[in-house]
């Protein structure tokens, strides 16, 4: 019985199959190896080879260049510090006062004057937005549902209605 050849669990490329994978040609990626954005090959002279990493910095490397970025800005992106997570929130024992603007039953607009840096006018232009967009949603859920009802009751619901409306 013959087995298919599974592939091995870390591919590794020459550079002509990484040239071909990538896109860039040859002379191109060593370029990028002078430049220090992507590693040095695994190995020296003709045993050298390249694994999915390689591959993956350089089709981020055509996703970053597509979208603008010169190769000193991409550079800089790739050897910046990662930074530490910010906390979302205040930190704990920190007291913040909160406005509660209630829009509609089970719908309240929650607001921290300290933190939203927004006037008075904006806060309210704001509320108002924001329940109207709701109103829109539910006439929309309204609108569909009754739809869907009309549709599910037939031809017959449209012919009483019709004969309701012309009394």
């Amino acid at each position: 019985m013959h087995t298919p050849d599974l592939p091995p669990q870390d591919p590794t490329y020459s550079a002509d199959e990484l040239a071909a994978l990538s896109g860039f040609p040859r002379r191109t990626i060593r370029y990028y190896i002078q430049l220090g954005l992507l590693d040095r090959p695994i190995g020296e002279t003709r045993a050298a080879h390249y694994g999915w990493q390689h591959l993956s910095r350089l089709l981020r490397i055509r996703e970053l260049t597509e979208q603008g970025h010169s190769l000193d800005q991409i550079g800089r992106m790739f050897n910046a510090p990662t930074a530490a997570p910010t906390p979302t929130g205040p930190a704990p024992g920190t007291i913040s006062i909160q406005s509660q603007v209630h829009l509609a039953s089970g719908l309240a607009l929650t607001i921290d004057p300290a933190l939203a840096n927004l006037s008075p006018e904006e806060l309210r232009a704001l509320a108002r937005d924001v329940l109207s967009a709701y109103q829109r949603l539910t006439q929309q859920k309204d609108e569909s549902h009754h739809a869907r009802h009309e549709v599910e009751a037939g031809p017959q619901a449209a012919t009483d209605k019709e004969s309701r409306d012309e009394r």
